[in-house]
């Protein structure tokens, strides 16, 4: 069986098209316990990027977390290959992993030749900027097919660093900000307002030229049904407290609890009604 040739047109039939594979000895071990035992056995870290920008009106959330759970998109996508590959390949083992990866996931996708690491520490891509998350699938099959290449870096313009809110000479990113447990003092609360955003950060991301060009190239969003569908791009308080448990589960917030989200919609909503009423006052 060509494992690299399958892999690739079954990804391919559901629009994930940047796929490659490198060895597992080339890449950066960051979490080597995920393999346990069968670390030492390792040969082929085949690599995939998939795209997740939607279009959306306004939002308060960041881009990744208004569909669904991405997590619950790739235990789709691995309940249904890894059984294809343990029934064709039975002598090999396969483990699917993204997000928390045995490997650095942007190191492997780069050295895949599927995008450039960019000065923010993501993966960029040609076709959907750095709006794409890593999956990776891990064998002990001795792939011959592989992609890999030197790794290239994006040319540091420096756009991405100048515009994080960071360089307001906090210590802090305001992603880190909006995930924090407890109460937020003040001065938190006013960066949070300043920026909009309830949860998460994409100002790095929506500034860079390789975002501009693939807005321009008509390449930036999603083909992906799941990306496209159960959107919750702006959030309230409401919408928030009386969401169903097991809703609220299959979003990507809700490792933090609902504590966190309405803590941070209050802060925003009392604060855009406080704004709101000053300028009433002022005409």
């Amino acid at each position: 069986m060509d494992i690299f040739s399958s892999l690739k047109k079954l990804l391919n039939e559901k629009n994930i098209l940047k796929f490659g594979a490198v060895p597992f000895s080339s890449c950066k071990t960051v979490r080597p316990y995920k393999l346990g035992e069968d670390i030492s056995r390792m040969k082929t870290v085949y690599i995939f990027a998939v795209p997740y920008l939607c279009r959306t009106g306004k939002k308060n959330i960041s881009a990744y977390a208004v569909a669904k759970d991405y997590h619950l998109f790739f235990k789709k996508i691995f309940d249904e290959i890894l059984p294809f590959l343990h029934n064709n390949c039975p002598e090999y083992k396969f483990y699917g992993f993204a997000d928390s990866s045995p490997v650095s996931e942007v190191n492997a996708a780069a050295l895949a030749g599927i995008g450039i690491i960019g000065d923010n520490g993501l993966l960029i891509t040609e076709e959907y900027s750095s709006f794409v998350f890593l999956g990776e699938i891990i064998t002990d099959y001795p792939e011959r097919h592989f992609t890999e290449q030197q790794i290239r870096r994006c040319p540091s313009c420096g756009k991405c660093k100048l515009a994080c809110p960071v360089n307001e000479g906090r210590g802090a990113c305001l992603s880190e900000v909006t995930q924090r447990k407890g109460e937020l003092d003040a001065s938190d609360k006013a960066f949070l307002l300043k920026y909009g955003s309830v949860w998460g950060c994409d100002i790095c991301q929506t500034v860079c030229p390789y975002t501009a060009a693939a807005i321009k190239n008509g390449t930036i969003y999603s083909p992906i049904p799941f990306f496209n569908e159960n959107l919750t791009p702006f959030l309230t308080y409401g919408m928030i407290e009386n969401m169903p448990d097991d809703e609220f589960k299959e979003r990507a917030y809700s490792w933090r609890k609902k504590e966190v989200l309405l803590r941070n919609l209050k802060i925003y909503e009392e604060g855009n009604s406080n704004i709101h009423s000053e300028r009433r006052s002022n005409d």
